[in-house]
Formats: C-alpha cells, sequence, structure tokens
C-alpha cells in the first residue's frame, strides 16, 4: 500500500524527466536555458506563492511545527558541507549541488503525508510553508556566495531572489488568514500549474543520462546524506526526545524526502553547472522510490 502511493506519486516526474531527454534536440540550447530563466523568474515564484498561502496557517502551528524542520534544514546543511572536498573546484559548482541536500519535494511530500493518517497532510502542510522561506535563504545565499559577490551584494541578491520573495509572502498570507479573491488567484494557479512540468522536462534535457546510474563520490554521498542520513538523524533524534506532540512520524518523512526539481531552476538562475544539479535530482528521485517508504514503514512503527 505505501509502497504503491509513492510509487504513483513518483512515476509522473519520471515520465516528465524522460520526455525531456527524448525532445533535448527539438530545442537550441539557448530555448533550453530559455525555460529555465521563465521558471525562476515567474512559474516557480508563483508556484510557491500559491502553495504557500493556499492553507491557512496557525500561530501554534508555527511554534510547534517550524523550530523543528529549521533545525532538519540545518542539519542537512551542515552534514551536505562534508563533501566540499570530494565537490566540483568551483565553489558556485559545488553550492549548486550542496543545496540538494537539504532541498525538498514537496509534491512528493504531500503524497507520502497521506499514509500517516488523518492529521498526516495538515501538520506537511505546515511544515512546507515554514520549510520553504528558510531552505530558499540557505540556497541563495550559498550559490551568491558562490558568485565571488560582497556581502552587501550577497545580502542584495537575497532578499530580492524570487524563490524567496514569493515564499515569505506566501506564508505570511497564509498566517494572515487573509484568501485573495478567485479572480486573483486563478491566473496565478494557471501560472504556477506550469512550473513543475516545465522543470521535470528541463531536467530530463539537462542531465547526464549516462551518469544517471553512476555515482561518484560526490553524488553519492550527496544522495545518502539527503536519503539515508539525515533522516536517520532526525529519528534518533525523535527517540531520544519522544513523540508527546505526535509530530514524529511527518518529521522523518520530511526529512527523507527526495530532494526538490527547483534546485535546478535556482542553480540555473545561477550560472551554477545545470547538468550536475539536473543529474543529482534524477537521482535522488530515483532513489527515493526505494528508501522513502522504507523511512514511512519506520515511522510507522516506532511511533
Amino acid at each position: 500500500m505505501v509502497f504503491s502511493m509513492i510509487l504513483s506519486g513518483l512515476i509522473p516526474s519520471f515520465l516528465m524527466v524522460g520526455l525531456g531527454g527524448l525532445i533535448r534536440a527539438r530545442l537550441s540550447e539557448g530555448a533550453w536555458q530559455g525555460l529555465d530563466k521563465l521558471n525562476f523568474e515567474i512559474l516557480f515564484p508563483a508556484l510557491l506563492f500559491v502553495a504557500a498561502c493556499g492553507r491557512p496557517i496557525s500561530f501554534a502551528d508555527v511554534v510547534r511545527i517550524g523550530p523543528s524542520v529549521w533545525c532538519i534544514l540545518l542539519a542537512a546543511l551542515l552534514v551536505g558541507w562534508l563533501a566540499r572536498r570530494a565537490g566540483p573546484e568551483r565553489f558556485l559548482d559545488f553550492a549548486g549541488g550542496w543545496q540538494t541536500v537539504w532541498r525538498f519535494n514537496s509534491a512528493i511530500a504531500l503524497v507520502a503525508a497521506q499514509t500517516l493518517g488523518p492529521n498526516g497532510v495538515g501538520q506537511m502542510a505546515v511544515a512546507i510553508g515554514m520549510a520553504v522561506p528558510v531552505a530558499n535563504i540557505f540556497a541563495v545565499s550559498a550559490l551568491s556566495r558562490g558568485g565571488s559577490l560582497s556581502l552587501g551584494q550577497t545580502v542584495k541578491k537575497v532578499a530580492l531572489n524570487p524563490f524567496l520573495l514569493a515564499s515569505v509572502s506566501g506564508v505570511a498570507l497564509g498566517l494572515s488568514g487573509y484568501k485573495l479573491p478567485a479572480p486573483v488567484m486563478a491566473p496565478l494557479e494557471m501560472v504556477a500549474a506550469a512550473a513543475i512540468p516545465i522543470a521535470l522536462i528541463s531536467i530530463g534535457a539537462t542531465m547526464n543520462w549516462k551518469a544517471l546510474a553512476r555515482l561518484d563520490l560526490f553524488n553519492g554521498y550527496l544522495n545518502f546524506a539527503r536519503l539515508i542520513l539525515v533522516p536517520g538523524l532526525v529519528t534518533l533524534a525523535c527517540l531520544a526526545l519522544g513523540n508527546s506532540n505526535g509530530l514524529a512520524p511527518v518529521l522523518i518523512v520530511f526529512a527523507a524526502l527526495p530532494t526538490a526539481s527547483a534546485a535546478h531552476v535556482l542553480a540555473a538562475g545561477f550560472g551554477a553547472n545545470r547538468e550536475l544539479v539536473a543529474t543529482l535530482i534524477a537521482q535522488s528521485t530515483l532513489l527515493s522510490a526505494a528508501t522513502l517508504p522504507l523511512w514511512i514503514l519506520l515511522a510507522k512503527t516506532l511511533f
């Protein structure tokens, strides 16, 4: 049951990535880069905003869930840094891969949360809303520093990043409880709906398909950290601290998610190695078909 649900959530992504590989030659390199730019500036920001403000967020949920997911993101960032020596020499290219350790696939998160009981989806939605701005701050900061910018330029780049602006404004709107009028939300939702399919097709067109089945030290460690090490650390922490607030299963599953397809869009926007990030995303998504159901089963068994 759990395996079939996760696979049903992953298969459409695999098919879209495969489609990108098949039609790669139909568009020029410049055209693919233009699609990435469109996703970076417009489509994914719309998706982040719509996802963040789509459900009302209570301050009680922020206090309960927010600090926990922020600690998970920080732990993933620190664990991923250990791959620095094995990574690309240029820091910008390393930062593009490094971000995949703490970035997460929101769509798969909501599919996986359905296996955790009646409160699972609601808790996961709050976790996503609290995690997206922080994950983007980490990623944009790392990629900005990789571009050899000054501290002031980095702060400006982070503050004006479309991903960050969209996610923070969406969370703020969700906290306020105000709902945008339907005529305003409708076009935003239409634009947002195009973000993930275009990103997945671009990943398939960009990635090195031969490298998909070949994990070198750098790629192997980042995938191990994303799918095994970080959820393992979170499981140990939940066992040590207990499950008094009932969040342990959601936190374990959140920590075990494959990385986000938006990681490729963000890396391309900063000029990092697009092929490396696209390959890491595909590897993470493929491997999670085996690892994520196991973490779900473990979380439900222990808690």
